[in-house]
């Protein structure tokens, strides 16, 4: 059985700078833009960590996206749809970082799956 960790969460930001900052002065959080990406990255003290995104329509503020660890996202997108969720971005790459996909649950509820391109992540 594989680990079902919470290995990501993203943070909609209207103005990702100030959210950057807010959480750092706050929570102590280290903070690395990644403008390649157009992406900034947050970790916590334990290494754990997650992303800012712009707010936009399909990132409403107060819409959170929580990453869960998969083996195999096709098979678990396939599974979404037989217990009822719907798919909403089939596997994509991130470049040089791993994988990723969308799915609704039943009631409503948007949450990701991920695989980490580094092996060690993936345990």
């Amino acid at each position: 059985m594989s680990k079902r960790n919470v290995v990501h969460v993203e943070l909609p930001a209207a103005n990702v700078e100030a959210a950057a900052k807010f959480y750092a002065d706050l929570f102590g959080w280290k903070i690395e833009s990644v403008p390649e990406m157009n992406y900034t990255m947050w970790e916590d003290g334990s290494g754990f960590g997650g992303g800012f995104t712009e707010v936009s329509a399909e990132n409403p503020a107060g819409k959170v996206l929580v990453y869960i660890a998969s083996d195999d996202i096709d098979a678990d997108l396939k599974k979404v749809v037989q217990l009822g969720g719907k798919v909403l971005h089939e596997k994509m790459e991130i470049p040089q970082t791993g994988w990723f996909g969308i799915f609704e649950d039943p009631t409503g509820n948007v949450l990701a799956l991920y695989t980490s391109m580094n092996p060690k992540f993936n345990k």
